[in-house]
């Protein structure tokens, strides 16, 4: 597996690498056999009517794995109390790619980062606390365009 984040502290600064895996269809069965039962960070998408990516959720798993989180979050058979989410789920194309790794403190400062980023009006999310700057830069093997 050659996705994963890697982490280099400097004078009290922290700079990630992410290194995602390849992006991928949703489908129940792949991601059953394909997708490791590790923690990390993932991101899931829903193509739109003009064939672009829209970013649907982004966040972190420790307990079950990326496995049955992505699984969990893509079915809309698992999918209760929210129309609208299984709505999208039942209609629109939905994709992943993830980033395992095994610190949990790794893993809320990507996402802060992330969600720093993506909507920073939400500020529910919080990094570990034990850097003065986060640093994040992201490769993967695809070209993804992302629409806010």
């Amino acid at each position: 597996m050659n996705c994963g984040i890697k982490a280099t502290e400097k004078q009290g600064d922290i700079y990630y690498f992410v290194q995602w895996s390849a992006l991928s269809k949703a489908d129940r069965y792949d991601i059953i056999t394909k997708v490791p039962a590790l923690a990390g960070i993932f991101e899931i998408y829903w193509m739109d009517e003009s064939n672009r990516l829209r970013l649907f959720v982004v966040g972190k798993t420790i307990y079950g794995g990326l496995r049955s989180e992505i699984r969990r979050i893509t079915d809309p058979e698992l999918c209760k109390n929210n129309e609208k989410t299984k709505k999208i789920l039942e209609e629109k194309e939905i994709w992943y790619r993830y980033a395992p790794t095994d610190s949990a403190n790794i893993m809320s400062d990507v996402l802060w980062f992330f969600m720093q980023n993506y909507f920073p009006e939400d500020t529910s999310t919080e990094h570990s606390g034990r850097y003065e700057n986060i640093y994040l830069k992201e490769s993967a093997p695809d070209k993804l365009l992302w629409v806010p």
